[in-house]
């Protein structure tokens, strides 16, 4: 079999060591004679798998004893309601309107209380994060959010503002991309699906005292304390997903933080410098704000766009088609993705602009 080059936003590539170890696991688990598909979440097996996540985690992040690691259903879009629900409690929270993964969170916090847009860099052309001195912050808000990578955009946070507020952010698309200083924020949450393994899952990094805020009204299953009281494990959690999440863990892990963020500048720098080569390709984010994680650009026409998607696709380049709202061309490259698919789609840019420029 011949693997494809996913450049897909999400359900993302994943490591290849990872997937294949699972399959080697998925029947027999650890001569429990049974897959941990059908393990007991309260059996041995799974709670070994669950404290090896948590603990991955919470090395890889360098995180003190003041955060809990949690695993929540629902993915980020859960994380837009299940924020306001336990931290707004009747101040004003501020976002960041950064595009449209930002603009949904701001919706559903909308719902439920009083919202202060910092700045909105959305309708930007070219697209781009805002400066620390554009944002207008609310005294004593709830807490500041940001959306960390903008996956339709094409644009990221460079550096993170600085704040009195807790500062929340969701990393679905970047998180473990690169170092920095997680005390710096009080709730961190990120989809599973891009850097973290498979859908079915949020990766919650919170500030224990922060939980002790929410309200005693706001449901069982939607507040963080649950979560934290009972080690993500009140009801059934989504045990295979976090049993992926352990297995891409351990190998980021084995690479280390730093010589991934490495991998990650050098893979997007191929690709920019192709776009930026000629006329024929155009980015859509600005240069000091563009993604390491998806490079967004656009072709002299919507018609040579589907011809390049196409074209890329014979050739095992799949995933390249732009997010339905915008178009364009988005080629995301998560830690999983390879090197030679970024090489490969590097010529094969090319030769395309060669041959239809």
């Amino acid at each position: 079999m011949s693997r494809a080059y996913n450049f897909c936003a999400g359900p993302a590539t994943m490591p290849l060591p990872v997937l294949e170890e699972a399959q080697a696991e998925l029947v027999d688990f650890k001569g429990s004679g049974m897959s941990i598909l059908e393990s007991s979440h309260r059996g041995r097996e799974y709670s070994a798998v669950h404290e090896e996540a948590i603990a991955n985690y919470k090395e890889l992040l360098n995180l003190s004893d003041d955060y809990a690691v949690l695993f929540v259903h629902g993915g980020a879009s859960m994380q837009f309601t299940m924020l306001p629900m336990n931290l707004l409690c009747g101040q004003t929270a501020d976002y960041v309107n950064s595009g449209a993964w930002a603009g949904k969170a701001i919706k559903e916090a909308q719902n439920l209380g009083n919202i202060n847009i910092a700045a909105d860099c959305s309708k930007n052309t070219p697209a781009r994060m805002p400066t620390e001195n554009e944002l207008n912050l609310t005294n004593n808000a709830a807490y500041l959010h940001i959306t960390s990578n903008e996956t339709i955009a094409g644009t990221q946070w460079k550096s993170f503002p600085q704040t009195d507020a807790p500062l929340v952010a969701d990393m679905s698309s970047d998180i473990l991309s690169r170092t920095f200083d997680a005390s710096m924020f009080s709730l961190i949450y990120a989809g599973a699906q891009k850097n973290l393994g498979p859908a079915g899952t949020a990766l919650i990094i919170i500030r224990k005292d922060l939980a002790e805020r929410t309200a005693d009204t706001v449901p069982t299953m939607l507040k963080y304390s649950t979560y934290i009281d009972k080690d993500s494990m009140f009801n059934t959690p989504p045990c295979f997903t976090i049993y992926m999440m352990m297995l891409v863990s351990r190998w980021v892990k084995s690479i280390g933080l730093e010589t991934l963020y490495k991998q990650n500048i050098e893979k997007a720098a191929k690709i920019y410098r192709v776009i930026d080569s000629g006329e024929f390709y155009a980015g859509t984010a600005a240069p000091e704000s563009r993604s390491d994680m998806n490079i967004t650009f656009r072709l002299p026409s919507k018609e040579l766009e589907t011809k390049f998607t196409e074209e890329a696709a014979m050739k095992n380049l799949k995933g390249l088609k732009g997010h339905r709202s915008v178009g364009g061309i988005r080629a995301s490259i998560y830690n999983a993705f390879p090197v030679e698919g970024i090489d490969a789609l590097a010529e094969f840019m090319k030769e395309f602009e060669k041959t239809r420029g």
